[in-house]
Formats: structure tokens, C-alpha cells, sequence
């Protein structure tokens, strides 16, 4: 059955051919038009016109409008040549229901207008000669029915069919917004994850490289030092690996630690043993906290020590050898400020924005980002003086 239910799916034409068939044996078993209702017996007039509807029928699906055209010719035919009704007078039932349904708007008002009026006049042509004027009034509203029923099924299908298209549609849409709001995330990802990098990377690694240049000028002098040296830089080289598999132990799905979180962000009492590590590095750092410390939300906190982290990782770069830097973290009722000032010579404002002297990393623009992200705001330029200042005021939210 669902083999035959297939093949009448893939063949609507076929199937209204063999219809037409079946309406057109039926309308010769039942004979003239004269012996079904009113109207003359020659079959010379009767066969051409039971030969077109049942075409209308055939070809409903091919050419709704033509076909409905056609139809209400042959009805008004067998007004003027006296043809009376017969059962292929059925097609114009049909035709209302196919042109409603997937014909024209023109055509489906047509239709409309059809189905009102049929059979009416088919009343008038063809009277009932016994029946009192209510009873053809009652016959006129009884035949009336069927096709004012045919239309508004048909008209329903029509509005059910647009409902499901534009459902479709708006799927499709939202498909498409999904896989671009996906990107949007992907990419925001790739950007989050180059800032933290950065931040590893390019602070360890200049600590490294001063540390590195510090060992080398005192190898022959003071060996202690340089011995002293080399093991700040292999400690800095840990936490610079360790903080990398971190981020790429986030990157990979399925990897968490015990209690199933990942290994905690840089927070803010971190910020104390990031000064201890700078000052070590030969960095003079002045650390202050006003206020009371308090928990805060662990983006606040994150992004509260990746500032400190390169600014003054900036200023290792930038600020020259007897460069020294100050750390304020104050403590508002709903705020969290940080002032971070160096005395250096600096570098021209301008590589500060590119990402660097060596226009490369992420540099303001890395810190720009990170405090939007919080919602705070940002002001970084020279000192009058000579140095480089920045100022952060990070607003302390509910941490959800």
C-alpha cells in the first residue's frame, strides 16, 4: 500500500487522467442531459461539453486558472444552448477547490464568485416546475453549499501551506543566524585565548630575557649572581609552562581536574607574588592595597591581575634600565580601581596601542578588551614628567 500510496504521489496527473475517466463513463451511464434534469437532448451538444469538464478535471493540477477559465465557459455553454446538468458538472466543484487551493488570487476570487452564482442561475435556466418560490430558494441555498465548502477548504489548504512555508523559511533563517552567531563565538574565543597567551607569554619571557642578559654580563664577575640568575629563570620558565597547559588543557574537551573545574585563573591576591617576581627580576615595584579586600567576581579578579601583569611587563620593556613602577589595587563600595605608574623614559604612546614595541602582541588594545568585557573603563598615556600611567576602574557585579 505505501508502494501504491508513493507512486500516486509521484504521478497527480495520472491519477486526475484516470478520474476524468471514471466522471466521463459515469456521465454516459446515466445518460442525456435531458433525462437527468431539463435541458436538450442532443448528444451532438451533450458530448463535446461532458468531453471538456471531464479535461478540466485531467488537467486541474497542469493549469488551474486555464482549466477554471474553460470551466466557467462550458457553464455559461450550457446556459445559452440549453445542455442541462449532469454528473460531469462535477468539475466545476473540483476546479473551485484546485484554483482556492493553488491557483491565482484573481483566479480564487473568480472561483469565489463561482461557486455563489452557479447555482443560482442553473435555478433560474432550469426551474423546478412544482416547487413553491421558498422551496427553490431552499434547493438554490442546498446546492449553494457544496461549493462555497469546496472554496473555503480550498482556500484553507492555501493558508495552511504558506503557514508551513514560511515556518520553513524562518528555520532556515535561524539555522543560518546560529551557524553565524557560532563563528562570532568561535572567534571571540580565538581572541580570548590569544590574550591570555599573550599575557603568559610575553611577561615570562621578558623576565626570562633580563634575567638572561643579567646572567650573561656577570658570569665571569659574580658567578653567585648569575647562578641566582638562571635559577629565576628556570622558575619563571615553569610558570610560564604551567600556565600554557592550562589554556590548552581548556582547549581540549573532556580533560578537567579532580571536582570536575579547571585549573583556577590568576586572581587578585596572585598580584602580590606577581610584583615578588618583578622585583626579582630587578624591576623596584611599589605594591599598595586601600580599602578592604573582599571576594569579587572571578572575571574582576582575572582581569584585575592580567592588567597588572602587562603593564608592568610594558614597563620592563619600555621603561629602561633604572625604570621603577608603583601598584595601587583600591577598594571601592562598588568598584575595583587600579593605578599602575612607571618612571621609565616609555616608548611612544603609539606602540602601546599597535601591541608593543615590536608591534606584535595585543598591548592596549589586549587591556581595552579585557576591561569591556567587564564592563569598566580604561585611561592609559604618558606621565607629565616622563613615564607611563594606567588607570582602571573595574565595577564589582554579582559574580553568577
Amino acid at each position: 500500500m505505501q508502494r501504491l500510496y508513493d507512486f500516486l504521489r509521484r504521478h497527480p496527473t495520472g491519477v486526475d487522467c484516470f478520474w476524468a475517466v471514471v466522471l466521463f463513463g459515469i456521465t454516459a451511464a446515466a445518460g442525456t442531459a435531458g433525462q437527468d434534469r431539463g435541458g436538450t437532448d442532443s448528444l451532438a451538444l451533450l458530448v463535446p461539453v461532458v468531453a471538456l469538464l471531464c479535461l478540466v478535471i485531467a488537467l486541474r493540477r497542469l493549469m488551474p486558472e486555464k482549466m477554471l477559465v474553460l470551466a466557467a465557459a462550458l457553464g455559461v455553454a450550457q446556459l445559452v444552448l440549453n445542455v442541462g446538468v449532469t454528473a460531469a458538472d462535477f468539475a466545476l466543484l473540483v476546479i473551485v477547490y484546485t484554483v482556492a487551493a493553488t491557483g491565482a488570487r484573481w483566479a480564487s476570487r473568480l472561483a469565489l464568485a463561482m461557486s455563489l452564482s452557479a447555482a443560482t442561475l442553473a435555478q433560474v435556466r432550469w426551474p423546478h416546475e412544482h416547487a413553491s418560490v421558498p422551496g427553490q430558494f431552499a434547493v438554490i441555498v442546498f446546492q449553494t453549499v457544496p461549493f462555497a465548502l469546496a472554496w473555503v477548504l480550498g482556500d484553507s489548504i492555501r493558508t495552511r501551506r504558506a503557514y508551513f512555508a514560511q515556518l520553513e523559511e524562518r528555520n532556515a533563517r535561524l539555522e543560518k543566524e546560529r551557524e553565524a552567531q557560532a563563528k562570532v563565538a568561535v572567534a571571540a574565543e580565538r581572541a580570548r585565548i590569544a590574550r591570555e597567551l599573550h599575557d603568559v607569554v610575553a611577561h615570562n619571557v621578558s623576565v626570562m630575557v633580563v634575567q638572561a642578559d643579567g646572567a650573561a654580563y656577570v658570569l665571569d664577575a659574580a658567578p653567585d649572581q648569575a647562578k641566582k640568575a638562571l635559577e629565576t629563570i628556570s622558575s619563571t620558565g615553569r610558570q610560564a609552562l604551567a600556565e600554557m597547559r592550562r589554556l590548552l588543557g581548556v582547549l581540549r574537551t573532556g580533560e578537567h581536574q579532580e571536582g570536575g573545574e579547571y585549573v583556577p585563573q590568576p586572581d587578585v591576591e596572585q598580584i602580590d607574588d606577581l610584583v615578588q617576581q618583578c622585583r626579582g627580576s630587578g624591576l623596584p615595584v611599589d605594591f599598595k592595597i586601600e580599602g578592604t579586600p573582599r571576594p569579587l567576581p572571578s572575571g574582576v579578579e582575572l582581569t584585575a591581575y592580567r592588567i597588572v601583569q602587562e603593564a608592568l611587563t610594558n614597563t620592563r620593556k619600555h621603561g629602561g634600565p633604572n625604570a621603577g613602577a608603583s601598584v595601587r589595587l583600591v577598594y571601592f563600595d562598588d568598584g575595583l580601581g587600579l593605578l599602575v605608574e612607571d618612571d621609565g623614559k616609555g616608548a611612544p604612546h603609539e606602540l602601546y596601542e599597535e601591541g608593543g614595541a615590536d608591534g606584535q602582541g595585543h598591548g592596549l588594545i589586549g587591556m581595552r578588551e579585557r576591561v569591556g568585557m567587564v564592563g569598566g573603563t580604561l585611561d592609559a598615556g604618558p606621565r607629565p614628567g616622563g613615564g607611563f600611567r594606567i588607570s582602571v576602574l573595574l565595577p564589582l557585579k554579582p559574580a553568577h
